[in-house]
């Protein structure tokens, strides 16, 4: 595991939300480091404040693209602000690709990294209309989000850093801070971690969270990916350059 002591803190301190972050500051393997204030990450934003919003308005977000199923934006309580642009794209597809999931939920994989490579590989499109989202928003920073943050957002991340060219270790590192934050933030709802749980199930395929995200990392084909995700190559230049021309 990466040290966390020589980590920049890219933390969205916003209340009401436990692993929210910028992906701006992560080391490019040509040199430099990603732009911040553009892209950011976190777990569902139903649980802000009003203090919370002001936060993200300050972090200069204004649109924000939901990974979650219908059923899940469908239970949303929370009050957003007018200035927030809200696109929805159902990363996960339960309902449209019964062949693929079932055997993640059969097994208990669904919630472990190792489905994320097959993910990649065989529902690239999923992934795609997200990564177009992000691409296409208007002014202003994006930040995409799931329930946890972690699967599908971290799917989501792992294409969208490794198109950028972000480091590998530092792609693998960001993964790390939401396992680390996962604790906090199912505390915050009353739910006990579940992080012996996942750590069990991927004990029992020979791997470890952080390896299994790692073998995730390691088999992406970038290339293979682009071709079957639906990106055009505007969509592409824009995701490359962090939004460059509309942040």
């Amino acid at each position: 595991m990466s040290d966390t002591d020589a980590r920049p803190d890219r933390t969205l301190r916003a209340e009401g939300l436990f692993n929210g972050r910028d992906l701006g500051g992560l080391p490019l393997r040509g040199g430099g480091t990603t732009p911040t204030g553009r892209v950011f990450r976190s777990e569902s934003v139903d649980r802000l404040t009003p203090a919370g919003w002001q936060a993200l308005h300050d972090a200069g977000i204004r649109t924000v693209v939901d990974l979650r199923a219908p059923s899940e934006t469908a239970k949303d309580t929370g009050v957003r602000p007018d200035w927030l642009t809200t696109v929805v794209v159902d990363h996960d597809g339960l309902d449209d690709e019964p062949d693929f999931w079932s055997a993640y939920w059969e097994t208990g994989l669904v919630g472990t990294p190792l489905y994320y490579g097959p993910h990649l590989d065989e529902l690239p499109e999923r992934t795609g209309a997200a990564l177009g989202e992000v691409a296409r928003a208007g002014a202003g920073g994006v930040l995409f989000h799931c329930a946890g943050g972690r699967d599908r957002t971290g799917i989501v991340a792992l294409a969208l850093l490794t198109i950028v060219g972000v480091e590998p270790e530092a792609i693998v590192d960001d993964h790390l801070v939401t396992v680390e934050n996962a604790p906090a933030l199912l505390a915050s709802i009353g739910v006990p971690s579940n992080e012996g749980k996942i750590e069990a199930l991927c004990a029992e395929h020979g791997t470890t969270v952080e390896g299994a995200f790692r073998s995730a990392l390691d088999g992406f084909d970038l290339g293979r990916f682009v071709e079957r995700s639906g990106l055009h190559t505007d969509d592409l230049e824009a995701l490359r350059t962090f939004r460059a021309h509309v942040a």
